[in-house]
């Protein structure tokens, strides 16, 4: 039987999982627009504050796995399964576990000022209680190797769209003889590309919980609608100054650029909250539902409780806010030098980075690609804009995030047991 103390366990893991993520990865998704300028700490702490919070409870996920990512198979832990009539039990004690076990990861990650990825992180901390409960054959490593084979895949096309974007921008606007008049000509379009990407990353990501299967056509007829309304607002709204005094002309085109980099940082908040939020609320709703379960079956999905989705909320509200400024400052300020021109191309290679593979299948990690995303904009600049410093230790801690996990899973998953059986 599953024992108050278990509950209250895992709800409490959830909350520190919970803030662990708004400390880590809202941190970084909102770090190149306050490295740019383009946002304060206190305007981003706001910002991803009503975004975040807004993405879990609105749309985050009201059923989730049982077990994330379908690492371990549920069909393990059932009574009459491998682990006998302690199945139930041995499951809920694993993922409370592994809770513990990945929070304390983000924790430490996030107090050396390193991104690293939540989901990686849970991921780890599954296969870490996987092997201490099933041994080699109970977790599954073909699931595992596709997620370690995005670890490349991600931060490499966010890096090559990045680029790319930035040089659109250097050519068609800041290396032109009058940069305002070609922020005039430009803008308006590159306004109409961004809200379209914007709409289908909306769409794919921060709805795929309430329009699992939406069609095709029907979302991508309705991105180009966004798209053109965009221009057409973008048009009316961006004039030329009368006068840019002793600022000079980059000044107002880095200023207006800001603002849309604003615009897509809440965005991906909001996607964001959406999404990671079921990687604190997820083993916390599945603890719970075996807990008021008779133990006949262990199901494939549970729900999770609207409460659950805003406990993740606040959480995360509450990490980014407390402890969050060490993850900003690094991918903000210590990769390269962030400007709003170079944030803008990062968070929209960012973005269309994480659409393309969503709609390929793709289990890429958000962190990773915005940290390619920076890189990329970097390169924009040369070798020697970047701090290889600050990378080396980025993609150690990137490589530690599994093992540490599951290290970390295992021991907590032990001591459960010990205290609980």
């Amino acid at each position: 039987m599953i024992t108050s103390v278990v509950l209250w366990v895992a709800l409490a893991g959830g909350l520190y999982m919970a803030w662990n993520i708004g400390a880590n990865d809202v941190a970084n998704a909102m770090g190149t627009s306050v490295g740019s300028g383009a946002l304060t700490l206190k305007g981003a702490i706001i910002v991803a504050a009503v975004f975040e919070f807004g993405g879990a409870v609105l749309v985050g996920g009201h059923v989730t796995e049982t077990v994330r990512k379908g690492i371990l198979d549920p069909q393990m832990f059932q009574p009459a399964g491998a682990l006998g009539a302690e199945g139930p039990v041995l499951l809920a004690l694993g993922m409370t576990g592994a809770l513990l076990a990945a929070a304390v990861w983000l924790h430490v990650a996030s107090r050396m000022g390193l991104p690293v990825s939540t989901t990686h992180s849970i991921v780890g901390a599954v296969v870490g209680f996987g092997l201490a409960s099933l041994g080699m054959d109970g977790v599954s490593w073909g699931k595992l190797g596709t997620i370690v084979a995005s670890w490349g895949v991600s931060p490499v096309l966010g890096a090559v769209l990045a680029f790319a974007t930035f040089l659109v921008v250097r050519r068609l606007v800041l290396r032109q003889a009058d940069p305002i008049a070609a922020t005039v000509r430009w803008g308006p379009y590159m306004v109409g590309v961004v809200a379209s990407i914007l709409a289908l990353t909306f769409v794919y990501k921060a709805l795929k919980n309430v329009l699992p299967d939406p069609h095709p056509f029907v979302v991508g007829l309705g991105a180009l609608g966004v798209g053109g309304v965009s221009v057409l607002v973008a048009r009316a709204r961006i004039r030329a100054p009368a006068s840019v005094g002793d600022e000079g002309p980059y000044v107002y085109v880095e200023r207006l650029f800001g603002k849309l980099q604003i615009a897509t940082a809440a965005f991906v908040a909001f996607a964001h909250g959406a999404n990671d939020v079921a990687n604190a609320t997820g083993p916390v709703a599945a603890v719970v539902q075996l807990a008021g379960a008779s133990y006949a079956e262990v199901p494939a999905s549970v729900p999770v409780a609207t409460w659950i989705l805003a406990l993740g909320g606040v959480g995360i509200v509450i990490g980014l806010a407390t402890f969050g400024y060490r993850v900003i400052l690094t991918v903000g300020k210590h990769i390269t030098e962030i400007t709003p021109t170079r944030g803008f191309a990062a968070e929209f290679g960012a973005a269309s980075t994480v659409l393309i593979a969503s709609r390929m299948g793709l289990p890429i990690s958000t962190t990773h690609t915005l940290v390619g995303a920076v890189v990329g904009v970097g390169l924009a600049q040369g070798l020697g804009a970047l701090n290889l410093r600050t990378l080396r230790d980025i993609a150690a801690s990137w490589i530690a995030t599994v093992p540490v996990a599951a290290a970390l899973s295992a021991f907590f998953y032990a001591a459960l047991r010990s205290l609980v059986l």
